[in-house]
């Protein structure tokens, strides 16, 4: 995955040309939107161009200039939302907040230049601000719409973490090693137990519980036979 915003020239088509998309992956363009200014970080906004939203990713492209444009993955996008307050922003835009990749000790401002360009690596922030503004709504839904379809990726240690359901057989097991072999748990496995992080001394106590509760019962079962003798 590549993380932030990144410089994106791959059109295809003629004139101003469309961009590229990754068919065979399954992307597929959800919405255009002419007429739209740009702003990465606390920079001026670029000349107007068009939006082009696709279920992976947000592609702005000049008009004028071919070379000129920027994509952004919307797993990269940590946050979006719409602005018409005149003293966050002039003019009403959607808002993204965009997570780059990078150590927070390597991070710097949003407006962060190298010899007077913009760092596209360090951006953490993006304003799209259409002609019409009666269009924010309309790009709003289109962009929740799209980060459903892109969610954060499960890591394979948090997958291992939060693996804490397992099976009757495994709990058989745990109480195998128990010193009570004469009490045996049932098979339906509607009945399973969590455990977190592999430790198996919540399965233990509560397995001991359900022991201790059936010799309970059977020890007033046994007393009440008795009592029912002496009479």
């Amino acid at each position: 995955m590549v993380y932030g915003i990144r410089e994106f020239n791959e059109r295809v088509g003629e004139g101003a040309g469309e961009p590229f998309l990754d068919a065979d992956n399954g992307e597929e363009l959800m919405h255009v939107q002419p007429g739209v200014s740009i702003v990465l970080g606390n920079r001026p906004p670029e000349s107007p161009g068009t939006l082009y939203i696709s279920t992976k990713k947000v592609v702005w492209l000049s008009d004028v200039d071919r070379e000129k444009g920027y994509a952004v993955d919307f797993l990269s996008l940590s946050l979006h939302a719409v602005s018409r307050d005149p003293e966050a922003y002039p003019s009403p835009c959607i808002y993204a907040q965009i997570e780059t990749g990078a150590d927070e000790g390597e991070s710097e401002d949003s407006d962060s230049e190298s010899n007077g360009v913009v760092e596209l690596s360090k951006t953490t922030e993006m304003r799209l601000v259409p002609s019409d503004p009666s269009q924010l709504d309309a790009l709003f839904e289109v962009f929740c719409e799209c980060a459903e379809l892109n969610p954060e990726p499960i890591e394979e240690e948090d997958r291992e973490e939060h693996n804490w359901i397992f099976s009757a057989s495994q709990m058989e097991d745990e109480v195998a090693e128990d010193e009570d072999s004469d009490w045996h748990l049932s098979q339906n496995s509607t009945n399973s137990i969590g455990q977190s992080n592999g430790d198996h001394d919540l399965a233990r106590t509560v397995l001991e519980l359900q022991i201790n509760d059936q010799r309970f019962e059977d020890a007033e079962e046994m007393e009440h036979h008795t009592d029912s003798a002496h009479q």
